[in-house]
């Protein structure tokens, strides 16, 4: 089992670590983050077939290609702005759709997608339509808007200010888990909510807010500078200035995307434990479904662009 789970972490990470070089170093301008999409579509097609498979293995009703083919067009979605400066001009400013408005137009067009997908089987199959409308959709929906908004965080700022931001949110929220099961198991007694995860405890998720706050100062401090060097932050005012100062956007980022973090855990767990299964799945040996990896990151992205929008980063 820690073979495995050893085995699958340095592949991931030697692919993670060659596409963020590549992305950082090797962009198109206006188009950074295109580098980073191979890994968005596994890891949002993944989650979405991971999900999917959980309702299915517990009867309930939904079209694992729908899902999946909704997830895709949400998560893709974003990307649109992108095809501007690969086409040789610049994305225009004073487009009413703006950058995030694809991100609304590819879920309404998801939705319909569905339907149709409903439409043209309607009456060749079982009855059903409208539960598997509605966990398609949930399934899309609750994987595709997060995954969508990691490509508005890459956008941020010039050149790699968003790519920063991006490496420091993955970091903060992914160090929670680590801070969380040490503090865990040498000071955990009083568990958190046991009916939906037995091993979480009340001292294990405050060392896990301490460890991520820690993290965010360090990547605000050392890390940003380092991989933003010459770049600049996006002009969203009204920023808040304060948030600039690397302690005071930890103090912020990091109990927030901690405490989001969890929170997406712990959903994860309750659709488990409702479907009455142990794992999301077993796409990466030794480490469980690809839903196991992006749980936390659901949740904590929001919060994340509107600190980074708010200031935090400088």
């Amino acid at each position: 089992m820690l073979k495995d789970r050893l085995r699958t972490s340095a592949v991931l990470i030697a692919i993670i670590l060659g596409l963020l070089y590549l992305d950082g170093n090797h962009s198109i301008v206006g188009a950074e983050g295109l580098w980073l999409l191979p890994l968005l579509l596994f890891f949002a097609l993944g989650t979405a077939r991971d999900m999917a498979t959980l309702l299915q293995g517990s009867n309930r009703l939904i079209s694992k290609k729908a899902a999946i083919t909704g997830t895709a067009i949400i998560t893709l979605s974003a990307c649109l702005p992108l095809l501007w400066p690969l086409a040789g001009s610049a994305y225009p400013v004073n487009c009413p759709v703006g950058q995030l408005g694809w991100i609304v137009i590819g879920s309404i067009a998801a939705i319909f997608v569905i339907l149709m997908g409903e439409m043209i089987t309607y009456g060749k199959g079982p009855a059903g339509t409208i539960e598997r409308t509605s966990a398609a959709v949930f399934v899309s929906v609750y994987v595709g808007l997060p995954l969508a908004l990691f490509v508005a965080l890459r956008s941020l700022g010039s050149g790699n200010w968003g790519l920063a931001a991006l490496l420091t949110t993955i970091a903060v929220t992914k160090s929670t888990d680590a801070g969380a099961y040490f503090s865990g198991k040498a000071l955990g007694k009083n568990k958190l909510i046991p009916r939906l995860s037995p091993g979480k405890t009340r001292e294990g998720a405050f060392g896990g807010i301490v460890t991520a706050t820690i993290v965010a100062f360090v990547c605000l401090q050392w890390l940003f500078p380092a991989v933003a060097d010459g770049a600049t932050p996006p002009v969203v005012p009204p920023s808040i200035p304060l948030l600039s100062r690397p302690l005071w956007g930890a103090l912020l980022l990091g109990p927030l995307l901690a405490v989001t973090g969890m929170i997406g855990d712990l959903a994860e767990s309750l659709v488990k434990r409702d479907s009455g299964a142990k794992d999301s799945g077993n796409w990466l040996p030794g480490l469980g479904g690809v839903w196991d990896v992006t749980d936390s990151l659901i949740a904590a992205i929001m919060p994340a662009f509107l600190c980074f929008v708010a200031g935090v980063g400088g």
